[in-house]
This record gives structure tokens, sequence and C-alpha cells, in this order.
């Protein structure tokens, strides 16, 4: 009797433990199941491209993108974005949007990558003005020039070193080939950098007066220091910039002293006056 009940009891604890086992199964495949996500296409770069580049479908493709997440400016179809040229560098698989191409009638190259009211300037460097070449497109640089400084007496002259530009981006970085001075062709690194009409006439200033140089910052530093002038004569001298001697003023010719006030007297003649006056010297 006692063997039967042991019996039983084992069956009805195999059948218990198979339907709790099952529903456990089950319920693990339902939370592991993956659930379809709805998505539509988007367009992105094939490969790396450099500003100014016209995109197009041999340099576009389409990436899956899930829908209902779009992102403003993204492109669905590359008939979209295609015959634009792009105003910054883009990374491949790098989502286009609309705010990295210039407008259609634009066209491409670097003219499409100028903002209205600002200008393109190219200076030639070579590899100690350009940071032995980590001046490339995108980082931000300020502009140094060196030249003569010439007293109120002609003869009077002195180098000088100051900053004219601060926090200018530079558009490209190329070559060009020019002759030296035995008329041999030679390369010279150009940069071109992004300044505004104001700042384009002082930069042909001074690299066609003087001797520039470029000195790299960090694109997020875009304060404005406006440092000190550095004359040869302090800095070989050892004197700083701000303990050094006033510049001399041009004399100015003093103003003549007024004239002193004349002498004023009253007469009276009978019920009639008069004033009179006499100089005063």
């Amino acid at each position: 009797m006692n063997q039967n009940r042991m019996v039983v009891g084992l069956a009805i604890a195999l059948v218990v433990a198979f339907v709790l086992s099952t529903f456990v199964y089950k319920q693990f495949q339902k939370a592991s199941a993956v659930k379809p996500v709805d998505t539509e296409h988007v367009v992105v770069a094939a490969k790396a491209m450099e500003l100014g580049t016209r995109v197009d479908a041999g340099n576009l493709k389409l990436i899956a993108w899930p829908a209902g997440q779009s992102v403003v400016g993204m492109f669905t179809s590359i008939d979209q974005a295609a015959n634009r040229a792009l105003i910054t560098p883009v990374a491949a698989n790098e989502m286009i949007l609309d705010s990295k191409l210039a407008p259609k009638e634009a066209g491409a190259g670097l003219p499409a990558a100028i903002p209205e009211g600002m200008r393109a300037m190219s200076v030639a460097v070579n590899d100690v003005i350009g940071v032995a070449g980590f001046v490339t497109p995108g980082t931000v640089v300020d502009v140094l020039v060196t030249g003569k400084l010439v007293g109120a007496n002609h003869g009077d002259e002195d180098t000088i070193t100051r900053t004219i530009l601060e926090d200018i981006r530079v558009l490209a970085a190329g070559q060009k080939i020019e002759q030296d001075r035995e008329g041999k062709p030679q390369t010279v690194p150009v940069i071109t950098l992004l300044v505004t009409p104001e700042d384009a006439a002082r930069l042909a200033m001074a690299s066609t007066q003087g001797k520039i140089q470029l000195a790299l910052r960090n694109t997020i530093d875009t304060k404005r220091v406006e440092p000190a002038s550095v004359l040869e004569a302090n800095l070989f001298s050892g004197v700083s910039a701000k303990s050094a001697p006033a510049p001399k003023h041009v004399a100015v010719k003093e103003a003549a002293p007024a004239p002193p006030s004349p002498y004023t007297i009253e007469v009276i003649t009978g019920n009639k006056r008069e004033s009179k006056s006499f100089p005063n010297q």
C-alpha cells in the first residue's frame, strides 16, 4: 500500500516538474524572441570624402535605419542628395545631412564651401610655417607676421612680431609649383584660410611685406587673446613686453596763451551811461 502511494506521488511530481519546466522554457523563448523592427533607408557616404566633393550615386549608398527615428536633414534616397558639394569632410558610412551640403546652384569644389560674406585666401608656407604638416583642413590657426617697424625718425627701425588674425579656420591644404631663384620648379605648400574681406586685406599685406607664421590652436578654443607685440630690441635685451617703455610720442606744439581781457570803463554823462573798453597791455 505504501509502495503504491510512493509510486503515485513520484508520478505526480514528475508531471508537475514537466509542466513547470515547459512553462519556464516557453517564457524564456518569449523573452529572448527579437521583435521585428520597421526600417527605412538613409543615405550615407560610401567612402571618406573631402570638403568640396560632389556627391552622387558613385560615392553614396543606402543603409537600413529604424523607422520613426529620423534625423533632421537626412535623405532617404540618393537622388535627393545627388549633384551637391560637401561643405565639410565626411567619413565612410557617415550620414549625409542637408547641413553638410552646399546648395545645388553653388557648384562643387572649394567655392561651395565658402559661406556668404566670407573669403578664401591662400598663402604659401613651408614645413615650419605649416606647423610640420599638422595644419590640415578643419583645423584652426592664428596668423603672426614679422616685419620692420619704422619709427618717427625714418632711420629708426626695429623688427616686430604681432598676431594679426586669431581663430582662423583652414579650408584646404595643398601644393603648387613655383620657380626658385635659379628658375627651377619647386613644390611649395599652400594653406587656404577662411577670412573676412577685411582680414583678407590684412593677410595680403602681411604675406607680401613681412613673413607670416601659423600657430595651431585647439578647435574648441575660440577665445580672442590679442597678445602683445614683441620687439626684437626688447626680446634680446631681456625686457618683457609688459615692462617695455612706452613708445615715444610725437611732440605736439603747445597752443599760444590767450591774450589778457581788455579793461572796461563805464562813463556816466548826465542821465546817459556808456561802456568803453581799452586793451590790457
